[in-house]
């Protein structure tokens, strides 16, 4: 298993996950996790020159045997509790950019829930915000 990420990487862990979840990474997507580490505050300190190298490297882990378990186990241990629902927002975000939520996302967004220990009431709030986001 890896170090312990830093809470920039775990962060990038969440939207990679995400956006692998459908078994293919567009090209849009990972500019989209681009644009996010740029624009939130969270990333602040994050180097922007390492982002495909984390992305790789979760790539990696997910490809392996129970990698998205692992995964999952990776990231909440390496972000401090106040940054789950940061995790949980910055997965809805992902998974809601195409404006079609599709049955494997629904079921990871559900895992990382859990795993995270988050209530529902917060993951139906963030994930309202982000359909009022995306409306068109």
């Amino acid at each position: 298993m890896l170090d312990t990420l830093s809470h920039h990487e775990a962060l990038v862990y969440v939207m990679v996950m995400m956006s692998a979840v459908d078994r293919a990474m567009s090209e849009e997507e990972l500019d989209r996790i681009g644009a996010l580490s740029r624009f939130l505050p969270v990333f602040e300190d994050f180097d922007d020159e390492r982002l495909m190298d984390v992305a790789r490297d979760c790539a990696a882990q997910l490809s392996g045997p129970e990698g998205l378990d692992i995964v999952l186990e990776i990231i909440r241990e390496a972000l401090p509790p106040r940054l789950y629902d940061t995790a949980y927002a910055l997965a809805v975000e992902l998974a809601a950019a195409d404006l079609a939520i599709r049955s494997e996302e629904i079921r990871l967004l559900q895992m990382l829930r859990d795993r995270l220990g988050l209530d529902k009431l917060t993951c139906a709030a963030i994930e309202r915000g982000a359909m009022a986001r995306f409306r068109r």
